[in-house]
């Protein structure tokens, strides 16, 4: 502790571990310290299953049906990787694939009039999709050739479009779509949250749904992968990399004080010692001041025997339930992976419910969502952080309060509906003046396109230059401290 870092980071969440990683590679002198025991912080995956029963004070043991309790990594925070999205070229430049590997989702599914359906984003899956009838085919198919084939470096691509100017409300007006095709379109290929990208010009849209293309391309099946053994296997490569580059790791080290001096991060107290920084990154628990709730999230744990329904028995899957087929303002998001993971016992399905709460009762805003995975075996909620403010709310009953640690379950754990509701914290300043950088919490979306943009942002503000994959790359003499050299 008695030494000086350039950076310190605290704790060991995908963002920080990540930055972590990129510093150490950059020759910057690491030292990571976490409150908790494990990494991940609320992006770990718990395992055995008794460690989720001791997580909520559950005084008895799984049930027997859920088998043994070592074959379950249960994720708190359910995310998928886009195939050729920002995380990926992440540990592919940093190398960080040898610690870990991954599987194809099987399938990426849209909600349409109560149904589910498969996500259309060729030209052969659109003609056969049920989605759309003959003629609207005809000019989602043109929408897609017009997109796979744009280039923003050549205006003979364009078709008439300025790409800096035209409205993506524009550009399907240009092609007439309709409303349903729109949301598939906007919410499971461009994977916008909410319709405000309608109103801005279409440049980016119109790469996010290259980038969906792009990575469906690679595997055929869906644009997007998973760890085996859950997404904690992401934090904990990443700070593989930071210690074989020098990084110090501190795990179940308590932070007594960020230390400021003249409006600057000078160290971090802990037992009485004091580290000195020039920098400081930390997820928004370690510094509630310089953090402002920006909205909650709701999640929900759904525990199933069988593959959810009209999905062909995928043992993976993401649905996404467009706003405005539930008259919403944001999206509803399933994740479902299972056995075929190593997260599950054998025959035993694990799906995650999330998003964005918009009204006073959040348990009726994931019902769409709930009754496509019926029946369902168990519902269990997720571990509540030191810096959420957390709800519990169940089937017609009245909704009750929790708070910091977790109180026993064991009554309301049998009953038939769980809610868990978050808080979502962004930073109150850029951190520029300080020194102090604080990540975002993660979103209800299921991929991890919104945590790499935290990710460069804050690397941006920390070093003053663009994020640059190529500053990610192992050097060619580095020490692996392993015998896969």
């Amino acid at each position: 502790m008695d030494e000086e870092y350039d950076v310190i980071v605290l704790g060991t969440g995908l963002t920080e571990c990540i930055l972590s990683g990129i510093m150490s590679v950059n020759g910057k002198k690491v030292l990571h310290m976490d409150r908790n025991p494990y990494y991940g912080g609320e992006s770990s995956s718990i395992t055995p299953l008794e460690e989720v029963y001791k997580r909520f004070s559950l005084p008895e043991s799984p049930p027997e049906s859920m088998g043994r309790g070592r074959d379950w990594n249960v994720d708190l925070i359910p995310k998928f990787l886009m195939a050729n999205g920002q995380l990926v070229k992440m540990l592919l430049y940093t190398e960080v694939t040898r610690y870990l590997d991954f599987k194809v989702v099987e399938g990426s599914f849209v909600y349409k009039g109560g149904k589910i359906y498969k996500v259309p984003s060729t030209e052969t899956e659109a003609l056969a999709s049920n989605l759309m009838g003959m003629f609207e085919k005809r000019r989602f198919r043109k929408f897609l050739v017009f997109v796979a084939n744009f280039d923003e470096n050549d205006p003979k691509t364009f078709e008439g479009v300025d790409p800096k100017t035209t409205t993506m409300k524009d550009v399907y007006k240009k092609f007439d779509l309709g409303q349903d095709v729109i949301d598939f379109t906007g919410h499971a290929l461009a994977l916008y949250r909410t319709d405000d990208y309608l109103e801005v010009p279409c440049l980016e849209t119109i790469n996010r749904i290259k980038l969906y293309s792009e990575s469906l391309a690679r595997y055929g099946k869906s644009p997007y992968l998973y760890p085996l053994y859950g997404l904690g296997e992401l934090p904990q490569g990443f700070a593989r990399l930071s210690a074989i580059y020098g990084g110090t790791y501190m795990l179940n080290k308590p932070v007594d004080e960020i230390v400021m001096e003249d409006g600057h991060v000078v160290g971090v107290k802990s037992e009485g010692e004091v580290a000195r920084c020039k920098q400081l990154i930390c997820d928004p628990s370690y510094i509630p001041d310089r953090v402002r709730k920006a909205g909650q999230v709701i999640r929900v744990i759904c525990v199933l025997s069988h593959p959810i329904k009209t999905t062909n028995d995928a043992n993976s899957c993401q649905i996404i339930i467009p706003q405005n087929q539930v008259n919403r303002n944001s999206d509803i998001y399933v994740c479902m992976i299972s056995y075929a993971h190593n997260v599950a016992a054998q025959g035993k399905y694990i799906a995650i419910v999330s998003t964005t709460v918009e009204t006073s009762d959040p348990e009726a805003e994931i019902e769409p969502a709930l009754e496509l995975l019926e029946p369902i075996d168990q519902k269990s909620v997720p571990l509540l952080s030191q810096h959420s403010a957390s709800h519990l709310g169940f089937n017609k009953r009245n909704t009750m309060k929790l708070f910091e640690s977790c109180v026993c379950l064991k009554e309301m754990f049998s009953l038939d509906r769980f809610v868990a509701i978050s808080d979502l914290y962004e930073p109150t300043d850029d951190g520029t003046e300080s020194q102090v950088f604080a990540s975002r919490t993660y979103d209800a979306t299921t991929h991890f396109e919104t945590t790499c943009n935290d990710i460069k942002d804050i690397y941006k503000r920390m070093t003053g230059s663009d994020f640059d994959f190529e500053n990610m790359k192992r050097k060619q003499n580095d020490v692996f401290g392993e015998d896969e050299q």
